[in-house]
């Protein structure tokens, strides 16, 4: 049975500040587990309104399996800091080199891995420089804009955001939400602990939502250029999303020519709805994959 998600790091984990070139990031890193033979690094991106602790659920399976992993909060999400209201510093492509700094400082050749919007950001990032990876799973994340509904919550979240502090909008979600929902409901679900989510929201850029709310609404489909990358990718999902339809990403994958998994009772985070079976289908994933 799957441990419930939590905020606090799993045991062996550590969470820490990860100084780059770019500056820093809040990160936990979780070692291969003792007496496993190392088999590689995985960098981790979370998606809209998400966080590194989304990924809490994976360290200890994959560090059983002999991965290492570094969950990563980008700029202005949660526990990294960046402008309260510059749009521009959260451009795609300078996320992407974001994720690039990040991989350096981890020790490449890393596996990258990106939930949702974090998926788009990590193959902004290959395009730009595929040499520090030795692979891309793109988690619940699509070849291009999200899903009209989807679009409609962003633009809500969007235009609240302009009015609103932080912690009313923050209010105004809880007040609107049925009580099984989070945040902006199937773009980041699966946490639980409502103080732990409240924090994390409030600690959350407006600058960064606002511009990553935009990016997901417009994003083009970028699969052709992506597939010309010389890279093993690998597509997973849950057996049902309402952010990218799963037959849109069932075609995605075969446009890239990846790997693909369906996880069976997940949704759009099967990270923290099936972690054990999807951390085995990243370590089966990667252990195809030679390192050097």
């Amino acid at each position: 049975m799957s441990r419930p998600p939590t905020f606090a790091p799993p045991p062996g984990a550590r969470a820490y500040s990860l100084r780059t070139s770019r500056g820093e990031f809040a990160v936990v890193d979780a070692p291969v587990a003792d007496g496993v033979a190392v088999r590689g690094t995985a960098l981790l991106l979370p998606g809209f309104t998400g966080s590194k602790e989304d990924f809490n659920p994976l360290h200890e399976p994959l560090a059983a399996r002999g991965y290492r992993t570094v969950a990563v909060d980008g700029r202005g999400q949660y526990e990294s800091d960046g402008p309260e209201a510059d749009e521009s510093a959260y451009a795609q492509d300078e996320l992407a080199k974001d994720v690039l700094a990040q991989a350096t400082a981890v020790g490449t050749p890393v596996h990258l891995v990106g939930h949702s919007l974090g998926g788009q950001i990590a193959r902004a990032a290959v395009l730009l420089d595929p040499g520090p990876f030795l692979s891309l799973t793109l988690m619940a994340s699509g070849p291009a804009q999200i899903s009209g509904s989807q679009q409609q919550r962003v633009k809500l979240l969007r235009d609240a955001l302009a009015v609103m502090s932080m912690a009313e909008v923050w209010a105004a979600i809880q007040a609107m939400e049925p009580p099984e929902e989070t945040e902006t409901g199937d773009l980041d679900e699966g946490l639980d602990d409502r103080d732990d989510l409240r924090r994390r929201w409030l600690g959350n850029k407006p600058a960064q939502l606002i511009a990553t709310g935009r990016q997901l609404c417009t994003e083009p489909d970028r699969v052709g250029e992506l597939a010309a990358v010389p890279l093993p990718f690998h597509v997973l999902s849950g057996a049902h999303d309402d952010t990218w339809p799963v037959p849109l990403l069932d075609e995605m994958a075969v446009r890239l020519d990846a790997h693909r998994t369906v996880v069976a009772g997940a949704e759009h985070s099967p990270n923290t709805d099936r972690p054990l079976e999807t951390a085995r289908a990243f370590a089966d994933f990667w252990d195809g994959i030679p390192t050097g």
